[in-house]
C-alpha cells in the first residue's frame, strides 16, 4: 500500500526558499515591491514584479521564497537572485565598462564637459556627436579609452551600448571602416 503524505509534508516539499547574504557595508530595504540596496558606491533600486514570490530581509540576508515550486516560479527566483547579487556587488565595488576610441581614417577626439560626452571629427563630420551621461553613471576619458563606472550594472551597460550606437554607421563594413567607439571590456571581462 502506498504511503499517504500529509498536506504539511507536501507543502514543505513544494516550498522554494533562497537566501542571498548581504556583504559588509551593504544594507537592503524592501517597501511596496521595490528593493533598495545601498553601499559605499551608491544605491540601486529594483522593482520586483513576481506575484507568487515573497521578499523578506532578515538577519543580514535577502530571502526570496514561493509556496509553489513550479518551474516558472523557480526561474523567477533565480532571475531575481542574479539581479540582487549584481546589485549587492555594484553597491559594494561598482561595475566598470571600458570603451575604446578607434579612429583609423580621421583623428577623432572625445571629451566630457559636465554631463555631456562629445565626439568630434567622427569620419570627418563637421558637426560633433553628443550624448548625455546619466546621473547614476560616471565616465572618464583617458587617452583612447573611455571608462564607465556605476553601481548599477544595467546603467553602465546601457550607457556603453549607447556609445557604440552613437558612432554606428549602417551599410559600412566594420572590417574595413573601423572608426567608432567599441566596448572592449564588460564588467571586468574582456571581449
Amino acid at each position: 500500500m502506498a504511503e499517504q503524505t500529509t498536506t504539511e509534508e507536501r507543502k514543505k516539499r513544494t516550498n522554494y526558499h533562497y537566501e542571498i547574504p548581504l556583504v559588509e557595508g551593504v544594507t537592503a530595504e524592501y517597501n511596496n515591491g521595490v528593493l533598495k540596496i545601498t553601499g559605499p558606491q551608491g544605491s540601486i533600486e529594483k522593482k520586483i514584479l513576481a506575484r507568487t514570490m515573497t521578499v523578506k530581509i532578515e538577519n543580514n540576508n535577502v530571502i526570496l521564497e514561493t509556496e509553489r515550486a513550479t518551474k516558472r516560479d523557480k526561474r523567477m527566483i533565480n532571475t531575481y537572485r542574479a539581479h540582487i547579487r549584481n546589485m549587492i556587488r555594484g553597491a559594494k565595488e561598482g561595475h566598470t565598462y571600458k570603451v575604446i576610441v578607434a579612429s583609423t581614417h580621421f583623428p577623432m577626439t572625445v571629451s566630457i564637459q559636465g554631463n555631456v560626452l562629445t565626439v568630434k571629427n567622427f569620419v570627418g563630420e563637421k558637426k560633433p556627436r553628443t550624448i548625455t551621461i546619466p546621473e547614476n553613471v560616471k565616465a572618464k576619458v583617458s587617452g583612447n579609452i573611455i571608462e564607465i563606472q556605476s553601481a548599477s550594472k544595467e546603467a553602465a551597460g546601457n550607457f556603453a551600448g549607447s556609445l557604440e550606437k552613437l558612432t554606428k554607421r549602417p551599410n559600412f563594413d566594420t572590417r574595413i571602416f573601423q572608426d567608432g567607439l567599441y566596448i572592449i571590456e564588460k564588467d571586468g571581462k574582456k571581449i
